[in-house]
């Protein structure tokens, strides 16, 4: 829809979701946290399907399978259909489908539910590794070296070998976990065979994604740089970081330029908000300029401001400077309060 008054460019404001018929969504930071869904983030998402739109959510877990995925959202509040998610168990069948003939045996190490999306591709299922085409690797509590063994001797003979994921590690109330970035690590040391990955940060999720919705225009949603952004990048895909996960100020002004968003929000209600105010730029009142290594924050004559606004001003400036770590110093005592909202020291 377009909205009242002007976007930062003086033109007609349009919201960021008026401009895709497609919106895929990392999950947990950007939709959920812990076993609670983001303040907002539910209604979102009702605006979005209330619009028409496609809706994808994404996740690098390959040892679950979509219903399991869709029931988790459902019981967070989120209207999740089992067709609207997207695995990168998902993904791995895909490439390994679209590489082999049909029925070819693949060695699994993961869970049930990864085993299933090989068989739904039309492959078949080795259990040892002289009877292995292929291998694809996915996180399983119980995965042991038995496991990593078979798959061993098959990627050494020649296996194609595909990875759900490299995430090193996995969070848990306890604290993190080895994940299965962890256990392909010991592949890949054991065979010097690097896989083919097929979740985020490459583009077979993203892609699997986009053939699901059918989109033409899709945005990619997330708040991890690493994987959400820099995925959505090499897939060619714009994107939108909400700052409701693991990525902050500081982390966003040091992004190098392939994991710097197109949009920038405090949360998912930026969906509705104008497009060209999302992005990096200068913003009133805010005024960011170079001081050395640095950059002095300042706002101006007018007051106070939007602080998400101060950090799509600063980002704008330190990034055409070239980026990297950034120091930022508060010019005045409002500029001192968004900096601290944001989380940025304020210098000297």
């Amino acid at each position: 829809m377009t909205g009242a008054g002007t976007g930062a460019s003086g033109s007609a404001a349009t919201a960021l979701r008026e401009l895709h018929d497609a919106v895929l969504f990392d999950l947990d930071g950007t939709l959920f946290r812990g076993g609670a869904a983001l303040p907002g983030a539910a209604e979102a998402l009702r605006e979005l399907s209330g619009g028409g739109r496609g809706i994808g959510y994404l996740t690098n877990n390959g040892s679950r399978n979509a219903g399991q995925v869709a029931e988790h959202l459902r019981a967070l509040g989120f209207a999740a259909d089992e067709n609207e998610v997207v695995t990168s168990g998902q993904a791995a069948a895909r490439a390994l489908a679209e590489r082999l003939e049909p029925g070819t045996p693949v060695l699994v190490v993961g869970t049930k539910a990864l085993a299933d999306q090989v068989t739904s591709a039309g492959l078949g299922l080795a259990a040892r590794a002289e009877d292995a085409r292929a291998v694809v690797q996915g996180h399983s509590r119980d995965t042991a070296w038995a496991d990593l063994a078979e798959a061993c001797l098959a990627i050494r003979a020649g296996a194609f070998w595909v990875a759900c994921n490299l995430d090193a590690t996995l969070p848990e109330e306890r604290g993190e976990l080895p994940g299965n970035g962890a256990m392909v690590a010991a592949l890949r040391v054991a065979t010097g065979v690097e896989p083919l990955v097929a979740g985020k940060p490459e583009p077979p999720l993203f892609a699997e994604a986009v053939r699901r919705t059918g989109a033409g225009r899709p945005l990619m949603v997330g708040d991890r740089l690493g994987t959400d952004i820099a995925g959505a990048k090499a897939a060619g895909l714009p994107s939108l970081l909400v700052l409701t996960g693991v990525t902050d100020a500081a982390t966003l002004l040091a992004a190098p330029p392939e994991q710097r968003p197109d949009y920038i929000g405090a949360d998912l209600s930026a969906l509705a908000s104008d497009a060209a105010s999302l992005r990096a730029g200068q913003r009133v009142p805010w005024q960011a300029m170079r001081d050395g290594a640095g950059l002095v924050l300042s706002a101006g004559t007018t007051g106070h401001g939007d602080p998400v606004d101060a950090l799509r001003t600063l980002c704008a400036a330190h990034w055409a400077a070239g980026g990297d770590t950034a120091s930022v110093r508060a010019a005045d005592t409002a500029s001192a309060e968004a900096l601290a909202a944001l989380g940025l020291p304020t210098g000297a």
